[in-house]
């Protein structure tokens, strides 16, 4: 440990722990909280150490750098009063989660990058499990920990990368009518137990820990698919650069989970489709891609018949008009890309 700048003689970080946020102040102060509580200041005004496992053993150091997107709520006056050591890195206006996290880990000084969302509650045993297994082997370039709900429900993060026809039925209502189809148990990496280390082909975004050096060598997120997908998009990448990713569920961390994409239910339908059909694109060409596009646009058209029909009996009436609303703001945008 004990690193520092080469120029400057500074300390630096061994772990660089980048959030992106926007109008989730209670899940950042949680977050923020949860770090501070299980931590000590290092030298340098804005490291921390985690504490020692065992006398004599060398202390973990970590910096958090956080970039809000423009947020509306507390999160711009009380991140600076609260949490001091934090780097915050407002913005002016929301540029989506893959140009806040590049913005975030380029500003950043350890030599392992963990990306997490706000809204998770991180221990500094998972962080030490992620930061040990993503050095044990000179191959591994990404690592992810095992993710519960508050309520310490698994939330499943394992995933095969994407085939041409998976876009079909994955979050449409062909996977959500045979939930159980093979295609969707390779998906998912249901034939494996998820209970020891393996080697998988992506993770969930939610917290992943990079390698600085892998980061830099795949120029991080593709900022043309704003929210959603990138995830895959970058793993794929690093999985291409000859790198190896893998699954540690050792490492244990609570994500609540959709707690931005939540405050706006059209826009979210918009983004994920989209950045699915952009992810076509780029990865499958432009044929596959028109085929889904055309193919997202018939399920929302169908949703939306159904929806009216609901309507009309009067049931449920509210969510009805909510749903008819997001639904036609979708088929209004075509989901066509704009990257």
């Amino acid at each position: 440990m004990n690193r520092t700048d080469g120029d400057t003689g500074r300390a630096l970080p061994d772990l660089s722990l980048v959030l992106v946020s926007w109008n989730v102040w209670d899940h950042v102060r949680a977050c923020l909280d949860e770090l501070e509580a299980h931590s000590r200041p290092a030298n340098a005004s804005d490291i921390r150490e985690l504490p020692s496992e065992e006398a004599g053993q060398p202390v973990p150091t970590f910096e958090v750098v956080l970039v809000d997107a423009a947020s509306s709520d507390a999160t711009p006056d009380l991140v600076p009063l609260r949490f001091p050591w934090v780097r915050f890195l407002p913005q002016q206006d929301n540029t989506g989660f893959s140009r806040g996290n590049n913005i975030g880990w380029r500003a950043t000084r350890g030599r392992s990058v963990f990306l997490v969302n706000p809204d998770t509650l991180v221990n500094p045993a998972a962080l030490r499990e992620l930061h040990r297994a993503l050095w044990c082997r000179p191959d591994v370039g990404l690592v992810g920990p095992r993710l519960v709900r508050s309520n310490g429900e698994l939330q499943p993060s394992r995933r095969r990368f994407p085939q041409r026809l998976t876009g079909f039925w994955e979050s449409t209502w062909l996977g959500r009518a045979w939930p159980e189809n093979p295609w969707a148990r390779r998906y998912h990496c249901r034939q494996w137990p998820d209970d020891f280390r393996q080697e998988v082909e992506w993770l969930e975004g939610a917290a992943l820990m990079v390698r600085r050096d892998v980061l830099e060598g795949v120029d991080g997120f593709d900022e043309r698919l704003f929210m959603y997908s990138e995830e895959t998009d970058l793993c794929l990448r690093i999985r291409e650069a000859g790198w190896r990713i893998q699954y540690c569920p050792e490492a244990e961390i609570i994500h609540h989970g959709g707690v931005s994409s939540d405050q706006v239910p059209a826009q979210t339908h918009i983004i994920f489709n989209t950045s699915k059909v952009l992810y076509y694109r780029k990865h499958f060409g432009v044929l596959w891609a028109e085929l889904l596009r055309r193919f997202l646009l018939c399920e929302f058209a169908l949703q939306l018949g159904l929806e009216f029909a609901k309507l009309l009996v009067g049931h449920r009436v509210a969510l009805r008009r909510d749903r008819l609303h997001s639904y036609w703001r979708v088929l209004g945008t075509g989901l066509r890309p704009t990257g």
